[in-house]
């Protein structure tokens, strides 16, 4: 049976055309490239090189052993590589962390997906907002962080890719319409949105009232980026909000609204994993947010956590019809 490593040493002299190039391509030591290339001539029986001036150069049989040697150990080494993988796809563990409404709705579909696939693969699932996430990223103590920002995505030592962008809704009453100084009045017929029944689809408000509607409202407001922004945003629209209760419970946001004590902003995540019938949802024109991935250093990652990046783009990939 032919040495892999005197193949390997053929295809180097025929590449680097001398014994002295070869070893050197090689990290080999010059007798020893001679050396294995004398023993694989008498394992085939005939010379495979001769000498031509200083350099070396393969006869006919050299050369046809030669283009086939790299051939095999071009199959060789796809099939070490491809073993490799299937090693490490059937061992090892995912650790994510990822904000709350996230974690109610791309990260089980995500997981389900990558679980079907990779059965013994262990997944361990954490809830923390983004500052949190990426802390845990940096220390080690999670693989894989899903996160939102408001602006740029730039994030030190870590490799942050985007998932999909998300949209941001007024939350306000059913049934009810701003009426003088913080106060609701009955909605008018015609104005109270339809529900789609048996659907976990937003209902959009009609017509839309937009945030300055609503200066005068007690305002709901959540995680400190949520706050920051939601502030901004009150005043691009020429009021500063007064914010009388502060809660990070997408499902306590809506209730509260439902009862009549304030408005709020939420994302279509948080909306698409929980709806309270006792509110509208209106639709805040140009007001997103990105939901990325994010993995410590850089590509490419561990392949438990490839895989499961592969699992996360194809579901984040179907959350595109919010409303």
């Amino acid at each position: 049976m032919l040495d892999l490593t005197r193949l390997r040493v053929l295809v180097a002299v025929a590449r680097e055309g001398s014994v002295t190039a070869a070893a050197d391509a090689l990290h080999y030591a010059q007798p020893s490239v001679s050396h294995h290339l004398a023993r694989l001539e008498a394992e085939v029986g005939m010379p495979l090189t001769q000498r031509a001036g200083r350099g070396l150069r393969l006869t006919e049989a050299g050369e046809l052993l030669a283009r086939r040697s790299a051939e095999i150990l071009g199959q060789v080494e796809a099939a070490e590589a491809e073993l490799s993988a299937h090693a490490g796809l059937r061992t090892g563990r995912v650790r994510l962390a990822a904000f709350p409404s996230a974690l109610a709705t791309l990260v089980p579909a995500a997981a389900a997906r990558f679980s079907a696939a990779h059965p013994d693969i262990e997944l361990a699932l954490t809830e923390a907002e983004p500052p949190a996430a990426l802390t845990a990223l940096r220390t080690g103590d999670v693989d894989v962080a899903v996160v939102f920002a408001y602006g740029p995505l730039e994030e030190r030592d870590v490799t942050v890719e985007p998932l999909l962008t998300e949209p941001l809704y007024l939350v306000t009453p059913a049934g009810v319409v701003p009426v003088g100084v913080a106060g609701y009045g009955p909605r008018p017929a015609g104005r109270v949105p339809t529900l789609r029944a048996g659907t976990d689809r937003i209902a959009r408000a009609a017509p839309a009232d937009g945030l300055a509607a609503h200066a005068n409202a007690r305002w709901i407001a959540g995680c400190e980026r949520c706050r920051a922004h939601l502030v901004e945003s009150c005043e691009r629209a020429g009021f500063s909000p007064a914010i009388a209760f502060e809660t990070d419970d997408y499902v306590a946001v809506q209730s509260l609204v439902a009862a009549g004590l304030g408005v709020s902003t939420l994302p279509g995540l948080a909306l698409t994993a929980n709806r309270h019938p006792g509110v509208v949802v209106e639709a805040l024109p140009d007001d997103r947010r990105t939901v990325a991935v994010a993995t410590y250093g850089r590509s490419p990652a561990p392949l438990p956590v490839q895989a499961f990046l592969t699992a996360l783009r194809a579901t984040a990939a179907g959350f595109t019809n919010w409303c």
